[in-house]
């Protein structure tokens, strides 16, 4: 099935005999992966600049409130002490949550990545005649694609659909269930 003539584009328009259904799936996960790529490069420049915003502004608070630290204790300063501690206290608030949606973006990022290296390789496996009809090749691409997991949910999704024989509905229900009773230690990787 691999092109030889160079032809790679669909030929659902004009079928002929040398059409083929496998084409057509490869080329649209081909186009999936492309989607999820161009979608990650896109939100990563923006994320990469609110990072940076947020760091400043971290870094700011901070001279801020050494500043007032610093400032002379009287009757006249204290309310406006209390008043600019409690106004960068709140923003030190409001930074926290970025950084905690920052990692969200994180998580997603990476399990992004693993499902457009997922779809990549089944593109190649499933474009090759002899190896989608070979079932150790099935066996490894299943091994590279679990190898590559980071997360545990990953391995949980990918255990319970392959290995368990959940449906994509029962997994997501369990997955969901799950998450609903974890508490919020995200980390950057």
């Amino acid at each position: 099935m691999n092109d030889t003539d160079g032809a790679r584009g669909t030929r659902v328009n004009s079928p002929g005999p040398d059409w083929s259904h496998l084409r057509e799936t490869v080329l649209m996960m081909e186009l999936a992966v492309a989607q999820v790529e161009a979608a990650m490069t896109d939100s990563n420049a923006s994320v990469d600049a609110l990072t940076g915003t947020f760091t400043t502004m971290a870094n700011t608070i901070a001279l801020i409130n050494g500043r007032i630290g610093g400032l002379a204790d009287n009757e006249a300063t204290a309310p406006v002490k209390a008043e600019l501690m409690a106004a960068t206290t709140n923003v030190a608030g409001m930074v926290n949550q970025a950084i905690v949606a920052f990692q969200f973006y994180d998580r997603l990022s990476q399990r992004l990545s693993h499902v457009t290296n997922g779809l990549a390789w089944l593109a190649e496996l499933v474009d090759d005649e002899t190896q989608a009809a070979d079932t150790q090749a099935w066996v490894e691409l299943q091994a590279r694609i679990r190898a590559r997991y980071s997360m545990p949910e990953e391995v949980e999704m990918f255990e319970a659909l392959l290995l368990r024989g959940l449906t994509v509905d029962e997994a997501i229900r369990e997955f969901m269930a799950k998450m609903s009773t974890k508490g919020d230690d995200i980390e950057l990787f």
